[in-house]
C-alpha cells in the first residue's frame, strides 16, 4: 500500500471511532474476533474479563453492526477482477425462525465476486443480485455463469442480456459438477454463525454478513501475492481504519 493511499484512509476514518469510550484498536480486535471465529458476544465479553477489560456484550453486538458493513464496504477496493467464469447459488440463512436466502457468486478459482441477502427465492431476487454483482459492481462481464438447475437463473440471464449486463455469448451451464466449489465456500461462511440461535432480525442478519463475507475476502487473500498470515491479514484491517501507526510500504 503506498503513502499515499494510507494517507487518504487515515482522513476517510478519521471519525469511525469518535465518541467511543474504547480505543479503535480495541473495538476492531473484537469485531475482527467475532466475525473470523464462532465465537457470541458473551465469549468475547468473557475474553475481555480475562484481560481485566469490562464491556458488555450489548456494546459488542453495537460495534461489530457499525463496523462490520464499514469494513466491507471499503474493502470492495481491494477486490481483484474474477477470471470470467462464474458460479452462483444461493443458500439458506435463518432469520428470526424464517428461512432467507443468501445469493453468492465467486469464479471457478474462489475469487469472490459478491452477495446479496433476499428475503425470497425468485426471478426478482435473483435480478436484484445479477445487477449488484455485474452492473454496480461489476468486475468485468462474465463468460461462463455456473447455476444449479431453479427456474429463476435462465429467465434472469436473458433479461441481463436483453439489458446489456451481461454479454450476448455469456454461456450459461448447469452440471453439478460446476456448484461443488460455491457450495463449499457457502460452507466457509455459514460456519462462522454462532450456533446458539439464529438472526433476530433482518436489518441484523445483513449487516453482520456483510462482515462475514468481507473477513472471507481478507483469507482468500484479495489478490495479494507471498506471505499472507493472520497478522498481514490484522494489518490490513487496522490500516483500513487508520489504525496502524507504521506506515505500510
Amino acid at each position: 500500500m503506498s503513502i499515499g493511499i494510507y494517507s487518504k484512509l487515515i482522513l476517510r476514518s478519521k471519525d469511525d471511532f469518535k465518541g467511543r469510550h474504547f480505543s479503535g484498536l480495541m473495538i476492531i480486535q473484537a469485531v475482527n474476533w467475532y466475525l473470523r471465529y464462532c465465537l457470541s458476544y458473551r465469549d468475547i465479553e468473557e475474553l475481555f474479563l480475562e484481560r481485566g477489560i469490562n464491556i458488555d456484550h450489548s456494546t459488542l453486538n453495537r460495534w461489530v453492526l457499525r463496523y462490520a458493513p464499514l469494513l466491507e464496504k471499503r474493502l470492495r477496493s481491494y477486490r481483484k477482477p474474477h477470471c470470467g467464469e462464474v458460479r452462483i447459488d444461493e443458500t439458506y440463512i435463518k432469520v428470526k425462525g424464517q428461512w432467507k436466502y443468501l445469493y453468492r457468486a465467486i469464479d471457478k478459482n474462489g475469487t469472490a465476486i459478491d452477495f446479496l441477502l433476499t428475503a425470497k427465492r425468485n426471478i426478482k431476487a435473483a435480478q436484484r443480485f445479477f445487477r449488484k454483482a455485474f452492473k454496480e459492481e461489476g468486475l468485468f462481464a462474465p463468460t461462463h455463469i455456473g447455476t444449479d438447475k431453479a427456474l429463476p437463473f435462465p429467465k434472469t440471464i436473458q433479461t441481463m442480456k436483453n439489458e446489456y449486463i451481461l454479454p450476448n455469448h455469456c454461456v450459461h451451464e448447469t452440471k453439478k459438477s460446476l456448484q461443488q466449489g460455491i457450495e463449499n465456500d457457502h460452507f466457509r461462511v455459514k460456519r462462522i454463525i454462532p450456533k446458539n440461535g439464529c438472526f433476530q432480525s433482518f436489518h441484523t442478519a445483513r449487516k453482520t454478513l456483510k462482515g462475514y463475507e468481507a473477513i472471507l475476502w481478507i483469507k482468500k487473500g484479495l489478490g495479494f501475492r507471498g506471505k499472507w498470515t493472520i497478522n498481514e491479514q490484522i494489518k490490513l484491517i487496522q490500516n483500513i481504519f487508520g489504525l496502524n501507526n507504521n506506515i505500510p510500504v
